[in-house]
């Protein structure tokens, strides 16, 4: 324990290029946290350490402008807002759901998207239940395509998560079995809605005719 708050403190002590001074010596620290001196370290791997740390101070920097640019692009969106509620003399709330704004030649717009986040309870082991006995008093060869969707739906995932894309299409499908349809309405009352994110799209196009072009800010798909 004791080790592990003096690397603790040595981490601490580092500069922003990860040197760290004792007795007068540079050491770098390792990844137990050991001092090593700089003069042991070899150059490749200290300039892969520079290199690395200069990104990093960049990827910090151009986060936190985006952060600020989110900031700010909720903030001008929510005074407009505020202003448009006044002018059709709204006094308490504000929109909640999907809306678009627009420049008044319609070649450049924002899109703020809501999506809920979804969970299941209990009731959606019961639809199960009603499901997987519907399935088994089919012939066994019937709809192959419905027993896949109803597997690839209760599968989990790595996280333990339920396939939500599979659990919906099993609401969209017509079958007229009243179990089916019971089985849909447990489903239905087994959705919950948690929390919701909001999402930020920007777009623009040089002229009317042409399709939107998306402006993207997100690394992945730069």
């Amino acid at each position: 324990m004791q080790d592990t708050v003096v690397n603790a403190a040595i981490f601490e002590d580092a500069d922003e290029n990860g040197i760290i001074v004792m007795n007068g010596k540079k050491f770098m620290a390792d990844h137990r946290g050991i001092p090593v001196p700089l003069e042991f370290i070899r150059p490749q791997h200290k300039l892969e350490d520079e290199t690395v740390r200069k990104i990093i101070h960049f990827v910090d920097e151009e986060s936190a402008r985006i952060t600020r640019l989110r900031g700010n692009t909720m903030n001008d969106l929510g005074a407009f807002d505020a202003l448009l509620a006044q002018e059709y003399g709204l006094t308490r709330g504000g929109p909640k759901g999907n809306r678009t704004y627009q420049t008044f030649d319609t070649l450049k717009k924002v899109v703020v998207q809501v999506s809920d986040f979804v969970d299941f309870g209990p009731e959606l082991q019961i639809a199960k239940a009603i499901i997987d006995e519907c399935l088994n008093e089919w012939s066994a060869d019937a709809a192959p395509e419905i027993r896949a969707i109803v597997t690839r739906a209760f599968n989990t995932d790595k996280e333990g998560k339920i396939n939500r894309a599979e659990i919906f299409m099993l609401l969209r499908l017509d079958i007229t079995d009243e179990r089916w349809k019971r089985a849909q309405d447990a489903i239905r009352d087994a959705m919950r809605v948690t929390g919701s994110k909001e999402y930020l799209r920007f777009y623009e196009r040089k002229r009317i005719t042409d399709k939107w072009r998306a402006i993207t800010i997100d690394m992945a798909k730069a």
